[in-house]
């Protein structure tokens, strides 16, 4: 009896360290960085006292406490936000944002934040994208906002970097869909269609110069054509009449004689005369 009695308290005891142990030790993964911190320890300044961890580590439950935050990308759907130009033009800008916790800054993250990963998206990221957009917006007019989008989202982009790179936020992607209001879309469609119509007038009128130097070098075309035809002809007369001669003449007179003299009233042919 008193050797199964020992026995019994010596399982009991094991299962008691075995269960303290389970709860005295975690496993970091190669995706995640560990903070292990004391619950109950400031330093002077009121900074908590905390480490990195990774793999498995042990720890006081009651006095230690170990937290994780991820160190792949994350990505981010913030609703639209609203902002205004320097000529009082509200946009819309719903933007879009891919980044990674810095594993060298989890522990001042942690040490500032002590919030999970989703309330830091929500609160203090949030309201730096914010600022990025609105102060970066009143820098343009609505008109110079339209035309320079590219360069105003990389604006607002090298304002992020600077403000959540220097708390340990990496931003991979940031992208924005930019909204007008209503009114300038109206506008900029209404200016569109009219730029479309003074091409498709200007075309019209560049055809019809075109249809008329056709029509007119069509027409010199057969005054020429005529002119040469009647140069033609004129030279063809010329040359005719210079041709038509004394000789030729005599001869065209020769041939139609049908050999009778003429006659006169005393009767009788007129005879020849040879006069030397």
């Amino acid at each position: 009896m008193k050797i199964s009695s020992v026995i019994l308290k010596i399982g009991i005891v094991a299962l008691m360290v075995l269960l303290f142990s389970l709860t005295c030790c975690t496993v970091v993964d190669n995706s995640e960085v560990g903070i292990k911190f004391k619950k109950f320890s400031l330093t002077e300044q009121g900074t908590l006292v905390a480490t990195p961890v990774t793999g498995f580590t042990f720890y006081n439950p009651i006095t230690t406490a170990v937290y994780t935050y991820p160190v792949y990308i994350q990505r981010v759907d913030y609703s639209p936000f609203s902002v205004t130009t320097r000529d009082a033009a509200t946009f819309s800008m719903d933007p879009l944002l891919a980044y990674q916790l810095d594993r060298s800054k989890a522990t001042e993250v942690f040490a500032k934040y002590r919030r999970p990963l989703r309330d830091i998206e929500s609160g203090y990221m949030r309201t730096c994208i914010y600022d990025a957009y609105r102060i970066t917006a009143n820098n343009y007019t609505s008109d110079e906002l339209m035309a320079s989008r590219a360069r105003f989202e990389a604006e607002v982009r090298e304002m992020l970097d600077r403000s959540l790179g220097s708390e340990g936020f990496i931003i991979s992607e940031f992208t924005s869909q930019i909204t007008p209001p209503a009114s300038l879309s109206q506008a900029i469609e209404a200016k569109n269609q009219a730029i479309q119509e003074a091409l498709k007038a200007e075309n019209l009128i560049k055809q019809a110069e075109a249809n008329a130097k056709i029509a007119i070098a069509q027409a010199e075309g057969e005054a020429k054509a005529l002119k040469i035809k009647a140069d033609g002809e004129a030279y063809y007369n010329r040359t005719v009449a210079a041709s038509l001669n004394e000789l030729l003449v005599r001869q065209d007179a020769v041939e139609k004689w049908d050999g009778k003299l003429p006659t006169y009233n005393g009767g009788g042919a007129i005879p020849f005369l040879n006069i030397k």
